[in-house]
């Protein structure tokens, strides 16, 4: 099946992987997806290939070249979006900003995605994901009580808060379009999406419901019923037994449903409860303790690594991961019943793998493809 997003054609500059994952998202639910490599040399990094880049086609050009800018602009021409994930003004000094993308095709959606945003005092700014959560409020609470904070991977700002906030405000633009028939800019910043994914700590903060102590909450370690524990085999398990239906039931598969304990929620003494907890769950394996906790809504389930996850038999069941040529990896997601993504095709074996296919596609003959590739122009 094609997706839900069949025949919405994306064009995107190939830069760091927010960008790209976004438009992975847009590839995986049908839209025809073309990378514009830069052939001339750029300050792109290349990310693993075969992965963001699945399902796309690849093009490659000397964007620093007049001609390789006319060969961007013509793909726009008959494109819905343009996406590209540079600093501020590095667009319009090769010549393919909005202004120009816009006047070529007053119905695309140009979809800005950068660190800070485009304006403001720091726009210009260098940065990754761990500046952009600590500007935003999104790392200071992650960690242990009385100890630093810690980056949770690359994932809060550049995926989450970057990649995907991006494809939302395409398909928000897209759907405004259908009405006004304009395109417009969505400038997308990892700063304000990862300092949108803390609103619920705001929440709990302004209800007096979350300390400005790290590690000292219910749901960043401060408690003892949501925290992981180590196993008898090294492994760990994760425990969110916050309701107190769940919480009777843990304490009954762990055999402490009689012993007197710490109140859950007294976190001044969520230490000795942790230690009553971790003494339990490292006298049985990882696999023992799914045993004792499959048949019950305890809300323990085991800590899996992205490299076995797959295993999982509830994850085998929904096809949540994939193989997409010999490599798995994670499923086209959400799921749609009457226009579901296809497993998605394999990225391109090369950089620059379909680019006669694409000049061929906005009109040039093989003579001219030919001179293009002759002198550099594309790749």
């Amino acid at each position: 099946m094609p997706g839900p997003l069949e025949g919405l054609k994306v064009v995107q500059v190939a830069s760091l992987a927010p960008a790209p994952f976004g438009c992975m998202v847009l590839a995986d639910l049908g839209a025809e997806v073309i990378r514009v490599e830069r052939s001339g040399g750029g300050d792109a990094l290349a990310v693993p290939s075969g992965y963001l880049d699945r399902g796309q086609r690849s093009i490659s050009v000397d964007l620093k070249s007049t001609e390789g800018v006319e060969v961007l602009l013509a793909l726009v021409e008959d494109a819905d979006v343009l996406v590209e994930g540079f600093r501020p003004g590095v667009m319009e000094r090769l010549g393919v900003g909005p202004e120009e993308c816009l006047h070529r095709n007053p119905r695309l959606v140009y979809a800005r995605l950068t660190g800070y945003g485009q304006d403001g005092p720091m726009a210009a700014a260098a940065g990754h994901d761990i500046n952009y959560i600590a500007m935003s409020g999104a790392l200071e609470p992650v960690g242990r009580a009385g100890e630093r904070p810690y980056a949770p991977l690359n994932t809060v700002a550049d995926f989450a808060g970057g990649g995907f906030l991006l494809a939302i405000g395409v398909l928000a633009a897209l759907q405004e379009r259908h009405w006004s028939r304009q395109g417009q800019v969505v400038d997308v910043s990892m700063v304000d999406g990862s300092a949108l994914l803390t609103t619920f700590l705001h929440g709990m903060e302004s209800a007096g419901l979350w300390t400005h102590e790290r590690g000292t909450n219910f749901f960043d370690g401060g408690a003892a019923f949501y925290d992981t524990y180590a196993c008898a085999d090294a492994r760990y398990v994760a425990v969110g037994a916050v309701e107190p239906q769940f919480y009777a039931l843990l304490l009954d598969r762990l055999g402490l449903a009689d012993a007197e304990l710490p109140h859950p929620f007294d976190t001044d003494r969520a230490e000795e409860l942790r230690a009553v907890f971790a003494e339990r769950f490292r006298a049985r394996t990882r696999a023992e303790w799914m045993e004792v906790f499959a048949d019950v809504d305890a809300c323990v389930t085991p800590v899996l690594s992205p490299w076995e996850a797959h295993e999982h038999p509830h994850h085998v069941a929904r096809d949540t991961f994939v193989e997409v040529d010999g490599r798995v990896q994670p499923a086209p997601a959400p799921r749609f019943s009457r226009t579901p993504a296809d497993v998605p095709a394999p990225a391109p074996d090369k950089l620059g793998a379909d680019t006669d296919d694409l000049l061929a596609g906005i009109g040039l003959d093989a003579a001219a493809i030919a001179d293009l590739r002759a002198r550099g122009i594309v790749g």
